[in-house]
């Protein structure tokens, strides 16, 4: 089981040059080792390139991804290190959904599946993250 995050997926709908090859490369890889999950955060992000939720809903059964309820200890932990980066002195607002993924990872010992690395390996140091590179 492994939980996606959004950006992996975009990489997938804007057929993205640089990082496409291998976030397909990589999906594969992950549903070797069971289900691809997303969660309501990712799809909300997806939600934001489709005009119709029949076309979102579409590209995820193609993807082969399935939806994963976040937890309440998952919700909770999101809010305790989003207050945690803001005390640290971080000043992006649009950063909760980064919160929310890694939590629900977390709480769920869920490997991510992302190219955001530096939030998640501050915020959420146990997590298990597959990521480009070394």
């Amino acid at each position: 089981m492994t939980l996606i995050d959004t950006n992996v997926l975009l990489d997938l709908v804007t057929d993205d040059p640089n990082w496409a090859d291998w976030s397909v490369a990589q999906l594969e890889a992950a549903s070797l080792n069971g289900p691809l999950f997303i969660n309501d955060a990712v799809y909300a992000e997806l939600a934001v390139r489709y005009a119709r939720i029949e076309d979102l809903d579409a590209f995820l059964d193609a993807a082969g991804l399935e939806m994963a309820p976040m937890p309440r200890a998952a919700l909770f932990l999101a809010g305790k290190v989003f207050t945690q980066y803001h005390r640290s002195g971080g000043q992006k607002t649009g950063v909760l959904p980064d919160f929310f993924i890694g939590a629900h990872a977390a709480v769920g010992h869920l490997p991510l599946l992302t190219r955001d690395i530096g939030r998640y390996r501050t915020y959420f140091p146990s997590l298990k993250l597959i990521t480009p590179g070394p």
